[in-house]
């Protein structure tokens, strides 16, 4: 029986990885350093500075100082600014309003550290301060399995009662890493063995898909 659901916010719950794709790629552009736009995917969940350094090093042969990730960060979030507000993603926000109601639990567990964070998922989604894991609230960010600890403890579920929600890699292995049963939906551009690999339990290809068949297992 699922008792919790611990979803991912880019990606899962909004369709913000194009922004994201396009900030981080035009952020690295210009500081003359190639960053191409499935590595935004693959590397999503990772924290700005773990991204920066990691191409730095593969690109410049050592890692970012802090100015660097200072700079490079700051640019990334002007441009991420300067985008639309993604939508929510299709059938999700009836999902995580249906679940509670269902006697399931609903986390949010998200690398952003966005100032906003609580209102704007409270607003669509019902999710609370306490319902929320954040990059602020952890030491260590996905793919250490930290973020998805911290919510399997708040939520009170025993492991086998709880699912992850992610649609990339370094989610799928954090929450495995937890221990955790991984469903994992591929709303972005890497391909399906990717996620598989990273060690999904489950796969879907679009978010209603996914809602469909979290109602199905909820309603058992």
């Amino acid at each position: 029986m699922i008792r919790a659901v611990f979803f991912d916010m880019d990606g899962v719950l909004y369709d913000s990885m194009p922004n994201h794709e396009y900030s981080w790629c035009k952020a690295f552009e210009d500081e003359g350093i190639r960053f191409s736009p499935e590595e935004a995917y693959a590397n999503e969940g990772r924290t700005a500075k773990g991204t920066i350094n990691l191409v730095f090093n593969r690109e410049l042969g050592h890692g970012a100082t802090d100015e660097d990730v200072e700079r490079i960060y700051k640019r990334k979030t002007e441009l991420m600014h300067s985008r639309p507000q993604p939508p929510m993603m299709p059938g999700m926000q009836e999902l995580l309003t249906s679940l509670p109601a269902a006697g399931v639990k609903v986390y949010v567990v998200t690398g952003s550290r966005q100032p906003s964070l609580v209102g704007k998922l409270s607003h669509a989604f019902g999710i609370r301060q306490e319902t929320l894991i954040c990059g602020a609230d952890v030491q260590k960010g996905k793919p250490d399995p930290e973020p998805y600890l911290m919510a399997l403890e708040r939520s009170g579920c025993e492991r086998g009662e709880c699912v992850v929600v992610e649609n990339a890699p370094l989610g799928i292995i954090s929450g495995k890493a937890a221990g955790l049963t991984v469903w994992a939906v591929n709303t972005g551009k890497l391909a399906d063995k990717i996620l598989m690999e990273a060690g999904a339990d489950r796969l879907f290809h679009t978010t209603r898909e996914l809602a469909d068949e979290m109602r199905k297992e909820t309603a058992r």
